[in-house]
């Protein structure tokens, strides 16, 4: 009897130091802003979650703050970086810090007014424009070499990471276009099935929607995606040169 209760109190005391071991916990550093409130400054607030019970993307840790913790905290589920971005695990003691949008106004929390950026992704019409006119039941076919072309521009998320990390395009958001849209821009010059290129072309014509790039990089390395939207710049520009 003696025997089983030492077993017993043993178990007892495993489970109890099993208890009692450290989560697998991160903290998260979010930024917060209530529009409703304008006299509070923004501030940063702390959350700490137990990673074995939250999903692996930082999409995921924002929802079970939402859902589990603090239902105030205001971000797009659409957020497709935070959707393709892991948890760092290799640091657990390292907080993870998030903010939204540099250099973009706030409506509330992590979500950054976005109007003007979709206006200027409109103002290049982002779809197929011909000039012919074709049997809408029938495809219109590209070659294998054509269709190569477009890779590393279609796969662009229109997340503005690279727009937001330019230089330029802080100081003349106005007028000009941006990483991102001049990258969907040249997504559709470089397509064969398209037939207005010179209408394309022509709206870039002026000192600004393009010219305003000075190759600072800061959108390729930015880019979540590791595309070049340098790159695509650079290829809008040799195409003015031409034509």
């Amino acid at each position: 009897l003696r025997q089983f209760a030492q077993r017993g109190f043993a178990m007892t005391a495993v489970s109890q130091m099993a208890s009692e071991k450290p989560a697998n916990s991160k903290t998260f550093k979010i930024y917060r802003w209530n529009p409703d409130k304008p006299t509070e400054k923004p501030r940063m607030q702390e959350y700490k979650l137990n990673l074995s019970q939250t999903g692996p993307m930082v999409l995921d840790a924002l929802i079970k703050i939402k859902n589990e913790v603090d239902s105030t905290l205001t971000f797009r589920r659409s957020n497709t970086l935070a959707c393709i971005t892991n948890i760092p695990k290799d640091q657990p003691t390292t907080d993870l810090v998030i903010y939204p949008l540099p250099h973009m106004f706030v409506v509330k929390d992590l979500v950054p007014d976005m109007t003007y950026f979709y206006k200027q992704y409109a103002s290049i019409k982002p779809w197929l424009q011909r000039k012919d006119t074709l049997d809408p039941s029938k495809e219109i076919l590209q070659s294998p070499e054509d269709r190569k072309k477009l890779d590393g521009l279609y796969e662009c998320i229109l997340c503005a990471c690279c727009s937001t990390a330019c230089p330029s395009y802080w100081w003349n958001q106005d007028v000009y276009l941006g990483p991102s849209v001049l990258l969907q821009a040249y997504r559709w010059m470089a397509d064969s099935r398209d037939q207005h290129l010179s209408e394309r072309l022509a709206q870039m014509e002026n000192a600004f929607s393009v010219y305003r790039c000075h190759t600072i990089m800061n959108c390729t390395r930015t880019c979540p995606k590791h595309l070049n939207p340098g790159n695509a710049i650079a290829q809008i520009k040799l195409l003015l040169a031409k034509n």
